[in-house]
């Protein structure tokens, strides 16, 4: 006979294996029939289904106590557990001489009395329980052939009446008929008959009890429903006569009331049924230990699943030994039948040894400093405010790092609700990435990231709360995760503001404090969209009224002005009215309010800096993250540093002996990445420069496709060859730039794990030093072309200069290249905003669909809470990453080429409104929980928005500068202006210079001939009859000397007010410093009560007499000071 904890000849490997864990997972590893008897079967085929499964595993039917009982892999936690089973264990073996002697009942006749004493008398002592022993040993097995016969019979008939599933379901014995599980008299006795098919008859252990618990709610009247019928079937006796020996009732009476007792406290604690648990419950199957993290896995048989079993199997044996508590969940309860999953507990001594060693604060009292008062306009904003128990989920505390060894200190209400579930899985993850699994090629290997890659396991996570759509039932706790998804998540929220603490409660302050910059962002977007507004509606209420406009669309002035061709040979001479409706366009970003709209947002963007300062300073007094170190976190090192050292090394500051990795075997690492950015950097060069060559080439086709078809004359007044070729080229350089991210994306996360860094923080900077000087060129390189480089260096008619001595350069309009700039920069920048968003809401969704879809294969069986979190997507470690990266390259466009586009800052609004909400939709909805980590503030792109601010001033100068054409009309309006009446007449002629068309080249002029002999180009030159002819005249030299004041008087006025304004602005408010102080003061104050109250109480003394004795030192040495004074 089969001890208990151990497994039969038929247990399944290492990965099917029922094993326990911790004090009480032995009793849950195994699955007693009771429980099966009791998860309510279809009708025939319970039998077959219930005992099945405990022959897989290879587990003997359990006694009155039920389950398997294992001794705790975990050390200490299971010690209590052990010596409290003992000390029972102890009390029944000595009072087991008294039980023997003790006379039946009273309701007993004398004839049974009898009987048994003549058996007692006839089996003395040991060979009494050598007998039992052996005859409980031939029961069994007369019962197991019983059933293998009735469970071939169902078999049979189930064949012939109906089809059942692959997994069907259970029904329940007649004690829970009530409650709507069993329906017929016949289907209770045979329930009740197998309830207590399990009683194990063993001397010296008789009865070994086992506390179960159950999370389904049972009230005194079920109680009493289930009671009367199954206690009256649940006795020794009933257990022998049910297997078809009823000659010893009579020797087992007494035994039996003790089972009758033991019966009915494990009946009534009776162990957690599957079917039964709520599918978001998220605790063990005893119902009480709560799920911090799960992993999963699948046991294939590839060549290596050995080796991925043994290191499953060490790995979980160590995180026994660190005290976590597992519970295995058999693939055969998953959804898809093929996956395993490991749920991870950890108790209170581990999560108190960890919270001490990373620093963890928690509370101590009740902070006495009132919250911000509503000022007058908080009044105004009251529709976009949340209620006060969202906003502030949680009172404010005092905080101390924690520490074991002074939990009195701590406001400890509830051991199981103390630490927060992000701060249970952060503990837990810390242990799971510092856990080893075996050596292997000579090396120690741990953590759980090496295994992930691996797939030794599929996923590791930690659980939602509950449902996004619906409450938490008890006796799970409050579902933060619903009241996310009810007050943040949904798009008809977009003008609430966000519920912050809520957030960083339940995904931990690193992926808070982006929801904070990005909300505070996006509302000082708010008046930068509304500045760039009036500046776009100015330009269109003045856009009939401009004076180069309308010469331009005149028939007798644009109209009889002949322009050179833009292309040789193919292209003709064209009239200058035909791009009358673009330079109407082009008037509503490139007018006067454009020089405003440029200063105005190189201050805008230091006020953004500096006030973000004050905010995070806010933050981290909110937040507790005042004294809050890198080094607790950011500047561990990582484990993968860690395996691959092989050098040690004292730490100049711990004088300890730590990882370390020498410089020469990094160089050649450093000097491959260096190399990979720089190629794909060229990469991203090469494609720009593919695409020119595209616009060069193709727009010769659309010049003379244009010229020749009569159909497109209606097209032509709107679509200029120009046009259509700025068009179709910044889609063609918007699809490459996709491309070319999507590869490069992969490729810096590989360079960078190569290069090992040693800790997470320099892992963080180095990819991100790699992804933004890609993105940067990427997605700005083109507008840099458009804005600095176009049209610059073209020539003039005859003297033209060419790319690769073969393609023409490219002109601008005659109104300049501030048309095509904002052309360029609105479809890159809407097309990735567009692009990003539906990426990140189909994408995620249509993986879950298809995942779900294939997994629900049996929909009879529970879909439990570890099981839906599995089948949502990760978002993984680098999902934060790629939101910065994406906000950022969204705050270039807004900044360093928002002269050219006033509307910038609308767009950007409208997108980072919907992006919240896309946010924490999939975060809350398809994405699994992720792993809490802190942080203080946004980081490295902290300096790199630094760097761009100070960009963005000189390149929005450079671009009113060169690009616009302000400065040659400020010029012409008062140097070269001869009509005081309208300044402004006649600049469009004094634009444009004289090109003799007989000067042409043979293999650039159109053929044919022509009734002109001049054309017009964009440019400042001497005409043909002057001795210097096409030339450069002094009045290009005046524009050129009027750009560069330009450029330094601009500079030097904006980052004036940044330096004054950064000066002027703190970087911590002044209520923030005297909250920091009082709470540090506070804090310092209850710290030393404690340990002063702590030491009076370790020596002793009476603090009445401790005062009253300082008080009288005190007097003394007054008396003594006045005495020496007096003398």
């Amino acid at each position: 006979m089969e001890q208990a904890g151990q497994q039969g000849p038929g247990s399944a490997g290492p990965e099917e294996r029922q094993e326990a864990a911790g004090p009480e997972q032995g009793q849950e590893a195994a699955c007693p029939e009771e429980v099966r008897e009791a998860a309510g079967r279809e009708e025939g085929g319970e039998a077959a289904e219930g005992w099945s499964r405990e022959e897989e595993a290879g587990v003997e039917p359990a006694g009155p106590g039920g389950g398997e009982m294992a001794a705790s892999e975990g050390g200490a936690p299971a010690a209590p557990a052990i010596w409290r089973r003992g000390k029972r264990r102890g009390n029944r073996e000595g009072a087991k001489g008294k039980e023997k002697l003790r006379e039946g009942s009273s309701g007993k006749d004398p004839g049974e009395r009898r009987g048994e004493r003549r058996l007692r008398d006839w089996l003395p002592g040991r060979h009494r329980d050598r007998y039992l022993e052996k005859y409980w040993e031939g029961a069994q097995e007369r019962y197991w052939e019983r059933v293998v016969k009735r469970r071939a019979k169902l078999s049979e008939q189930v064949g012939e009446d109906r089809v059942v599933g692959k997994y069907p379901l259970e029904k329940k014995p007649r004690c829970l008929r009530r409650l709507g599980t069993v329906e017929t008299e016949e289907e209770e006795e045979e329930a009740c008959r197998r309830k207590t098919s399990h009683l194990e008859v063993q001397q010296p252990q008789l009865w070994r009890p086992t506390v179960r618990f159950s999370i389904c709610p049972t009230s005194p009247r079920a109680s009493q429903q289930l009671l009367p019928c199954c206690l009256s079937s649940s006795t020794a006796i009933k257990e022998l006569a049910t297997m078809g020996d009823p000659d010893l009732l009579e020797v087992l009476a007494e035994e039996g009331k003790i089972a009758n007792k033991v019966i009915d406290y494990s009946f009534q604690m009776s162990e957690f049924q599957k079917n039964q648990q709520s599918k978001d419950s998220i605790f063990f199957r005893d119902g009480i230990r709560q799920i911090d993290f799960v992993l999963s896995y699948v046991d294939d048989i590839k060549k290596d699943s050995e080796l991925k079993a043994e290191r499953r199997k060490e790995f979980e044996n160590n995180l026994r030994k660190t005290g976590l508590e597992l519970e295995i969940e058999d693939k055969r309860d998953s959804e898809d039948g093929r996956t395993y999953f490991v749920k991870i507990h950890a108790p209170w001594e581990v999560l108190v040894t960890y919270a001490e060693v990373l620093g963890i604060k928690m509370p101590i009292k009740e902070s006495d400093i009132p919250r911000p008062k509503h000022t007058p306009i908080s009044y105004v904003l009251g529709p976009v405010r949340l209620p006060q128990n969202v906003k502030y989920p949680h009172p404010e505390y005092f905080t101390a790092q924690f520490s074991r060894h002074r939990q009195e200190l701590f406001l400890i209400e509830d051991q199981a609700t103390f630490f927060p579930s992000s701060s249970r899985n952060r503990i837990v993850y810390y242990i799971l990435s510092r856990c080893p699994f075996g050596i292997e090629d000579g090396k120690k290997r741990f953590g759980i990231e090496r295994l992930l890659t691996s797939n030794t396991y599929s996923s590791a996570y930690p659980l939602h709360d509950g449902q996004y759509w619906k409450p938490s039932e008890p006796p799970n706790p409050t579902n933060e995760r619903y009241i996310l998804h009810k007050n943040w998540a949904r798009f008809s929220y977009f003008y609430k503001e966000q519920p912050l603490d809520l957030i960083k409660n339940y995904y931990g302050e690193k992926i808070g404090i982006y929801f904070v910059f990005l909300g505070y962002y996006t509302e000082m977007l708010f008046f930068a969209a509304v500045v760039g507004l009036a500046c776009f509606i100015y330009g269109l209420l003045s856009m009939d009224h401009n004076t180069s406009s309308t010469e331009i669309c005149d028939p007798e002035i644009g109209g009889q002005m002949i322009m050179c061709p833009l292309c040789d040979q193919v292209c003709d001479y064209w009239r200058l009215n035909s791009t009358c409706l673009a330079s109407k366009f082009s008037h509503l970003f490139d007018n006067e309010s454009t020089v405003f709209f440029a200063i105005f947002m190189g201050i805008w963007v230091t006020l953004f800096l500096e006030f973000w300062k004050q905010r995070q300073a806010r933050l981290e007094y909110e937040w507790d993250l005042v004294d809050f170190e890198e080094e607790q976190q950011q500047l561990q090192l990582r484990p993968e540093f860690e395996a691959m050292c092989k050098h040690r090394k004292l730490n100049a500051v711990t004088k300890e002996m730590e990882p370390y990795m020498p410089l020469y075997t990094r160089i050649p690492w450093y000097f491959f990445s260096g190399a990979t950015v720089t190629l794909w950097m060229s990469l991203v060069i090469a494609s720009m420069v593919a695409v020119i060559v595209y616009r060069l080439s193709v727009f010769a086709t659309f010049a003379s496709f244009m010229e020749s078809d009569a159909s497109l004359k209606q097209v032509k007044s709107f679509l200029t060859p120009q046009i259509a070729t700025s068009l179709t080229g910044s889609c063609l350089n918007f699809i490459v730039i996709l491309i070319l991210n999507f590869f490069y994306e992969r490729i810096s996360a590989w360079i960078t794990k190569m290069e090992i860094p040693r800790t997470y923080q320099e892992y963080e900077s180095s990819l991100t030093l790699k992804m933004f000087l890609f993105q940067f060129v990427n997605f700005y390189s083109a507008c840099f072309y458009v804005a600095f480089f176009k049209g610059k260096f073209v020539g003039y008619p005859g003297g033209y200069t060419y790319l690769f001595n073969e393609w023409r350069g490219e002109e601008c309009d005659p109104g300049g290249c501030l048309i095509e700039l904002t052309t360029q920069l609105t479809i890159i920048m809407t097309g990735k905003q567009i692009f990003g968003n539906i990426k990140e809401a189909i994408y995620p969704l249509a993986l879950n669909w298809w995942r779900r879809r294939k997994a629900r294969t049996n929909s009879e069986k529970l879909y439990s809470r570890w099981e839906q979190d599995h089948d949502l997507e990760s978002f993984g470690p680098l999902g934060l990453f790629y939101e910065y990266l994406e906000t950022v390259i969204q705050f270039g466009f807004v900044t360093l080429f928002v002269a050219s586009f006033p509307l910038a800052p609308l767009l950007a609004l409208i997108n980072n409104i919907v992006e919240i909400r896309v946010d924490a939709w999939k975060l809350t909805t398809q994405y699994r929980r992720t792993v809490a980590s802190k942080a203080h503030s946004i980081g490295v792109w902290q300096d790199i928005l630094y760097g761009m601010a100070v960009l963005s001033v000189a390149t929005n100068a450079f671009i009113v500068a060169f690009t616009s054409d302000i400065i040659p009309r400020l010029v012409y309006y008062y140097a070269y202006s001869t009509n005081t009446t309208q300044p402004m007449r006649g600049y469009v002629n004094n634009s444009l210079s004289v090109f003799l068309i007989a000067d042409f080249p043979n293999h650039t002029a159109p053929s044919g001939k022509r009734d002109f002999i001049t054309c017009r180009y964009r440019d400042y030159r001497h005409p043909p009859d002057d001795e210097n002819k096409y030339f450069h005249n002094m009045q290009f030299w005046h524009v050129l000397a009027a750009k560069m004041t330009f450029i330094i008087v601009m500079e030097h006025v904006v980052f004036l007010v940044k330096f004054l304004l950064a000066w002027m602005i703190p970087d911590v408010p002044k209520h923030v410093v005297e909250r920091i102080k009082r709470e540090k003061l506070m804090t310092i104050k209850i710290l030393h009560d404690f340990e002063l109250n702590k030491l009076k109480e370790n020596l002793g003394i009476n603090s009445d007499e401790l005062a009253k004795h300082v008080m009288i030192e005190e007097n003394k040495a007054q008396l003594a000071k006045s005495t020496v004074y007096s003398s």
